[in-house]
């Protein structure tokens, strides 16, 4: 629509005679983007973006919807489609004849999307108050079936185009198929197999499809095609570091090269420019559009990124083009379906995405495999080096998120620790060291000691929006992680100021939960608890997680008590859909069998071998806390009493939980972090 119609001078007459345009950064403002967005979903069935919503003064939504063509595109000049002139015109009109009408209309939308925003609203009774019934295991089973039922079993992922990887539901689906005999009684054993097969299917098929940049790194945000091989061409931040996470856990439990290979692309992405910062931080997104060469007058989605086979064969050479050609799906009339190219961009285009393994196409050619990939590689790098010199680089969202942030932080803390002993270890550093800077520089520039409150956004000096409640749950989830990968206890002190004042500024007492708006604020007409789970995990998942992993660090029994009663205060929605819900799983598990707290103190061979066991284990329901050595623990014994009663300079691998520790012998490390 920006082309179409934000940018033709017909429409700008029409808006500005009759409306008063708003542009919504919905980066910056996530709130009011939810608030209009449940709207255009309640009345129209479906949501997305382009959204765009007509509201009256006081911000109550008369009229909304997605995509509308704007003046001369084929979809208006067919008929049979409203155009974006046409309804600005009758709604102009309409505000013109019958004003009244339209306010009625608007006010008896808001309040039904006010009696529809009190999920998560409803009445804990004071029994509850102080210890809530967790919700039934059965929940993990309900979602299983769930994904079973939309697992498109031709080419991974979830139902039909377009498919977007929706990282968190993967994570779930890795997890089951990792979890304790206890969750695996109640969902089934096989069904927690096939489980993480299903996400590591889905996993393999979008690292090899268009939906990854195969030349440069990152991953798209979603695909136009079931089969992942046309993409939308944008690359977010939030995506990124889920994807990383995700992709870490599944080489975790699986070993598989292919899922480290991903870990190690992704992580590049995001330690290198555009994406880092300079001076710290991560940017929030590269544009899907772009100029093919300097000299071009006009932006084509995925110019960037798309190549005509004769440009391959040029750059790689006639001796490697067909083997390239061929690996990469390469085709001389283009790889993309006319049906799937609205705007005739993609003619004779080529998306790239791998069709064969290296050591398939070796075979086929009566090649060796160190050969084939040699082709391969060097190919790739002259794609690359060709690019980066000749096309200008899709334009960068320069804005450093806190919330996105926290998502990158703690990905990139757990890649850097869980990767340090792997063969391709060397690489950890630089990954840790980009986490560390970020979250040097979300401190220093986006968080105010003396309130403890978050902004939510620099670019080029700080922003005037405040941290929203996700800002605070992913930023903590990411201090933790980070905390785990340095054992230096500031990161945890952080995390801990910042959770206090997530508790202050949106927590709903009487109900339980997170709100995610601040209370008081004047230019929202609802205040909305984020709880399902989308393209970003919903903040009041991450937030039970967040209390009970500091609830287990700490031995504070309020965050745990907290934790229960944010998983409590959705469980009429949790029961009916938990499958949205997936964020909320492991705190489900952790509310029936409590968070296993490891310290690990001193400093010998087998106290190493534990710290490594702890980072490279899946353990979503076990803490480490490291005293001695050169972890950073002043602090943690301040706040933790039982940690400051152990001496710190005795190896020794003690599990804690509920105010006493049980040591362990040296060599029970896989053990403790065992799920069981």
């Amino acid at each position: 629509m920006e082309r179409e119609s934000f940018e033709n001078d017909q429409v700008a007459k029409a808006l500005n005679e009759s409306f008063v345009p708003i542009k919504l950064d919905r980066e910056e403002r996530p709130d009011i983007d939810r608030i209009y967005m449940q709207y255009v979903q309640a009345t129209t069935g479906h949501g997305g973006w382009p959204m765009n919503v007509f509201i009256t003064p006081d911000l109550e939504p008369v009229f909304g919807g997605t995509y509308w063509p704007g003046p001369d595109t084929p979809a208006v000049l067919k008929g049979g489609h409203p155009g974006f002139l046409g309804i600005l015109a009758k709604i102009s009109n309409l505000w013109e004849t019958d004003q009244q009408r339209c306010l009625r209309s608007a006010k008896s939308v808001t309040s039904q999307l006010q009696e529809f925003s009190k999920s998560g609203s409803r009445s804990i009774s004071a029994a509850a108050q102080d210890g809530p019934e967790p919700l039934e295991l059965e929940l993990l089973e309900d979602s299983y079936e769930h994904f079973t039922k939309r697992y498109d079993k031709q080419h991974a992922g979830f139902g039909s185009a377009p498919k977007f990887p929706t990282p968190v539901n993967l994570a779930f689906l890795i997890l089951l198929g990792d979890c304790s005999s206890k969750v695996r009684e109640v969902v089934g054993v096989d069904e927690c197999t096939e489980a993480a097969s299903m996400a590591m299917d889905t996993l393999r098929n979008m690292t090899r499809g268009g939906i990854h940049d195969q030349v440069g790194h990152g991953f798209a945000r979603y695909s136009v095609t079931r089969d992942w091989s046309l993409p939308h061409f944008e690359k977010m931040l939030y995506d990124q570091g889920q994807l990383l996470s995700v992709y870490l856990d599944a080489f975790l439990v699986s070993k598989d090269t292919e899922m480290l290979d991903a870990v190690h692309d992704i992580a590049t992405y995001l330690t290198e420019a555009p994406m880092a910062a300079p001076s710290g931080g991560f940017h929030s997104s590269e544009d899907a559009d772009s100029l093919f060469r300097s000299s071009d007058k006009e932006k084509r989605e995925g110019a960037f990124y798309v190549w005509t086979k004769n440009e391959i064969e040029s750059i790689v050479g006639s001796k490697d083009a067909d083997l390239c050609c061929e690996y990469w799906n390469v085709k001389a009339s283009g790889n993309v379906d006319p049906e799937n190219d609205a705007h005739d961009e993609l003619r004779n285009q080529n998306v790239l995405a791998r069709t064969c393994t290296f050591e398939t196409l070796a075979k086929k050619h009566g090649l060796s495999t160190e050969a084939t990939t040699s082709i391969l590689e060097n190919g790739r790098a002259k794609l690359l080096a060709h690019r980066n010199k000749e096309r200008p680089r899709p334009a960068l969202d320069d804005k450093i998120v806190a919330g996105w942030n926290g998502l990158a932080i703690g990905a990139l803390a757990r890649a850097s620790g869980a990767l340090r002993s792997n063969s391709r270890g060397e690489r950890s550093e630089g990954y840790l060291g980009a986490a560390v800077r970020a979250a040097t520089f979300v401190k220093r520039e986006l968080f105010d000691a003396p309130s403890g409150q978050l902004k939510r956004v620099y670019r080029e000096g700080v922003g005037d929006a405040p941290g929203f409640a996700d800002d605070y749950a992913f930023l903590i989830s990411g201090l933790i992680d980070l905390y785990e990968a340095t054992f230096d206890d500031e990161y945890l002190q952080l995390a801990d100021s910042l959770q206090k004042t997530q508790i202050t500024l949106f927590e709903d007492p009487q109900n339980g939960g997170f709100f995610s708006t601040q209370a008081g604020q004047q230019d929202i007409i609802l205040r909305l608890k984020d709880s399902t789970d989308g393209a970003e995990p919903s903040t009041n998942g991450i937030s039970a997680s967040n209390l009970y992993r500091l609830g287990s660090l700490f031995e504070d029994e309020e965050y745990t008590k907290k934790a229960a009663r944010t998983i409590e205060a959705f469980a009429e929605e949790a029961s009916q859909h938990p499958f949205s819900f997936t964020s909320m799983m492991s705190s489900i598990v952790a509310s029936h069998f409590g968070v296993k707290s490891i310290a690990i103190c001193g400093d010998d061979v087998a106290v190493e071998d534990a710290v490594n066991v702890s980072r490279t284990s899946l353990r979503p329901n076990v803490t480490v806390t490291r005293l001695g050595g050169s972890a950073k623990s002043h602090w943690l014994k301040g706040r933790n009493k039982l940690l400051a009663s152990m001496d710190s300079s005795k190896p020794s691998l003690q599990v804690c939980h509920a105010g006493s520790c049980k040591v362990l012998e040296a060599g029970d490390a896989i053990q403790a972090f065992a799920q069981d």
